[in-house]
C-alpha cells in the first residue's frame, strides 16, 4: 500500500514537472494603464524594493499578460509540487 502511494506521488511530480516545462516565459508584476490624456500601458514590477515601469504600448500588452499568466501558472504548479513533497517526506518519516 505504501509503495503504491509513493509511486502515485512520484507520478504526480513527474506530470507537474512536464507541465512546468510547457510553461513559456514568465514574469511577475502588473499591466497598468498610466496617463491622464494619453493613457499608455506599462508593466509595473518591484525589483529590489523599487517599482520599475516598462513601457509596453498597445503592441506588447497581450504578450505581457501572457507572461503574467505563465507566472501564476508556475506558482500554482510549484505549490502543488510542495504539497506532494511534504506528503512524501512525512511518509518517509513513518517508515
Amino acid at each position: 500500500m505504501v509503495k503504491k502511494s509513493k509511486e502515485k506521488m512520484e507520478k504526480g511530480l513527474r506530470e507537474l514537472k512536464k507541465e512546468l516545462g510547457r510553461c513559456g516565459p514568465a514574469t511577475r508584476g502588473s499591466v497598468v494603464l498610466i496617463g491622464a490624456k494619453t493613457r499608455q500601458y506599462y508593466l509595473s514590477v518591484n525589483v529590489k524594493g523599487k517599482t520599475r515601469l516598462i513601457f509596453l504600448g498597445k503592441k506588447r500588452v497581450d504578450q505581457a499578460r501572457e507572461y503574467l499568466k505563465n507566472y501564476w501558472k508556475i506558482l500554482d504548479i510549484v505549490e502543488k509540487m510542495t504539497h506532494i513533497v511534504i506528503k512524501m517526506l512525512r511518509k518517509a518519516d513513518s517508515i
